[in-house]
């Protein structure tokens, strides 16, 4: 039987899990006008929703374009990775020709991966002034195709990166005049993604509709994760559920890892017990990960994050009892750290109405540090 517990960001409707009020402001701003933001930490299911929001509006007839720039570096970049998914999405030989006539400032080449079967595109430019031209180009091809046009940015926050200045006015500018496409900007880095959509002094401010991605409801979890089991023809234990979904803290890409490799290593009826040497199984094999993390870090940084381990969350990171329990340090030590931490993704800090908290990025080697 097929592990029903994806790894992939996407599969089929059946295998989503929830996220239908979501899906469904996502899909009313966008048919009525509006760009939309989503953010979210990294792996909460992110990706796998827009794929989800692709699925109902292709069924509308829009062309749903993803392009996912984590790695670029670059406007060279940028738009290299968005000519390819251009080209992924449109599918139409006569139609992929048009694109690349319309790239009138540069001649780009086209070729396929001999592997994946991936367009790759390549581009030579002379001038710094051409990618800007080029850039505009590709926006004003998407203008004017008969169907309207979704183009989704995944980690949208990577152009700050870019070696370019004022790529986020170019883009604004761009972008502001185009009615035929509307954008879904992504992205998992909090802090520079509210800056960039909720800062009255950056470009981007109030140009969409931001929508912040939660854990999934732990009860509507459970259902889900039954169903798929028992669909699949096992069965699971109602307490061995409840101790995957506790144990992961509900971050979606752990409590998936966790029931794709029960699925994996159980028999037909899984046990609490069953869970846990699963489990244990998962975190010896993490081991070696962990151990290269930790060369990478200070040993005050990797003390920190053992002490946010301990506790699971922390509201109150540079108060004093929480530093002398753990022999951290001063108040200024910890506020350096903390930030370094967060800044490298291995601290994740979530806001809600009652302040910030912090926990461990990683859910597996949270759960590690728990014993050490």
């Amino acid at each position: 039987m097929e592990n029903p517990f994806s790894l992939e960001p996407y599969t089929t409707k059946e295998n989503f899990c929830d996220r239908e009020q979501e899906l469904k402001d996502i899909t009313s701003f966008l048919t009525n006008g509006s760009n939309v933001t989503l953010i979210s930490p990294r792996r909460y299911g992110k990706t796998g929703l827009i794929f989800r929001t692709f699925e109902d509006l292709k069924e509308k007839h829009y062309t749903c374009i993803y392009a996912d720039i984590f790695s670029a570096q670059s406007l060279d970049d940028f738009i290299k990775i968005l000519s390819e998914a251009i080209v992924s999405s449109i599918a139409n030989e006569s139609l992929i020709k048009k694109f690349f006539i319309a790239l009138k400032n540069v001649r780009p080449l086209l070729s396929y991966d001999s592997m994946s079967g991936s367009p790759q595109v390549t581009f030579t430019f002379q001038l710094d002034e051409q990618k800007k031209l080029t850039l505009k180009s590709i926006f004003d091809f998407l203008e004017k195709q008969e169907k309207q046009i979704i183009l989704a940015i995944d980690e949208f926050q990577q152009i700050r990166e870019f070696k370019e200045t004022n790529i986020e006015a170019l883009l604004r500018t761009y972008i502001q005049q185009m009615h035929h496409v509307k954008f879904i900007f992504c992205g998992s880095k909090k802090h520079l993604m509210a800056d960039m959509f909720t800062n009255a002094k950056k470009p981007f401010y109030e140009s969409s509709r931001t929508i912040y991605i939660d854990r999934i409801d732990s009860e509507k979890y459970k259902k889900f994760i039954t169903y798929l089991f028992q669909k699949a023809g096992k069965n699971i234990d109602e307490d061995a559920v409840d101790f995957i979904l506790d144990w992961t803290k509900r971050h979606t890409y752990y409590t998936q890892f966790v029931c794709n490799r029960v699925f994996a290593e159980s028999s037909k009826n899984i046990s609490l017990e069953d869970v846990k040497k699963t489990i244990s199984s998962i975190l010896r094999f993490e081991v070696p990960n962990f151990i290269e993390r930790r060369n990478l870090i200070t040993d005050k940084q990797w003390k920190y994050l053992i002490a946010v381990a301990k506790e699971g969350s922390v509201k109150q990171p540079t108060a004093s009892a929480f530093l002398m329990k753990h022999g951290i340090g001063s108040s200024a030590t910890a506020k350096k750290i903390l930030s370094t931490l967060v800044e490298k993704e291995l601290l994740l800090e979530q806001s809600d109405l009652n302040g910030k908290t912090y926990s461990v990025y990683n859910v597996f080697m949270s759960r590690w540090m728990e014993s050490l």
